[in-house]
């Protein structure tokens, strides 16, 4: 089975190439993933043929492309940025913590009425790939560094989670169901896919 492809690539001044790395798993379907590293993943069913899954790639050649010179913006933007004012003051870390705590319960309280949900245990955490999850028995987790984002973007991820507890999914139903709460939702969760990392 491949394990790497080779995708090249030319901006009219520069050229380079970019190594996507082929994991393969149970998985029926195939997937892409630039990472915020810049590294790249195709992933893709076991006893896939090698040539499909270079055709596959082959095919999103633009897609990856655009999507690894944004990851490598982002990380220079990061870079010149320098540090947040939390890292390095634990005392100024805990305080954004208990910030977190306070408005997430406050507001979680507030939609699980309007939404008609009920929900377990709060928990206020740093994963490090989610803003927030709901556990099947209705606990639910929450990144401290939603309290530096704009209040609606913090509302969007507590929309999100509350609806879980309607569609433990990401279904049609589920997607209705944020809709409801928050009409302009796509515009919320494009602005956290977009800016959340600079948090």
């Amino acid at each position: 089975m491949i394990k790497q492809i080779c995708l090249s690539w030319s901006d009219g001044r520069e050229e380079g190439a970019i190594q996507v790395e082929v994991v393969c798993s149970a998985r029926r379907t195939l997937g892409l993933e630039v990472k915020a590293d810049g590294s790249v993943l195709a992933r893709v069913p076991r006893r896939m043929p090698d040539q499909a899954v270079k055709e596959f790639v082959e095919e999103r050649r633009e897609w990856i492309v655009e999507k690894w010179f944004l990851m490598q913006d982002r990380r220079r933007a990061e870079e010149e940025r320098g540090p947040r004012d939390y890292e390095g003051d634990p005392a100024l870390e805990r305080w954004y913590r208990e910030q977190a705590r306070k408005r997430i319960a406050w507001r979680t309280a507030y939609f699980a009425r309007r939404m008609g949900v009920t929900y377990g245990r709060i928990s206020i955490r740093a994963a490090k790939t989610r803003w927030g999850s709901c556990s099947a028995e209705g606990n639910l987790n929450f990144h401290w560094k939603l309290i530096l984002m704009p209040p609606e973007i913090l509302d969007y991820v507590v929309v999100h989670e509350l609806a879980h507890r309607k569609e433990m999914n990401h279904s049609d139903r589920f997607w209705a169901e944020v809709e409801r709460v928050l009409p302009d939702y796509r515009q919320r969760r494009a602005w956290l896919k977009e800016h959340g990392r600079e948090a």
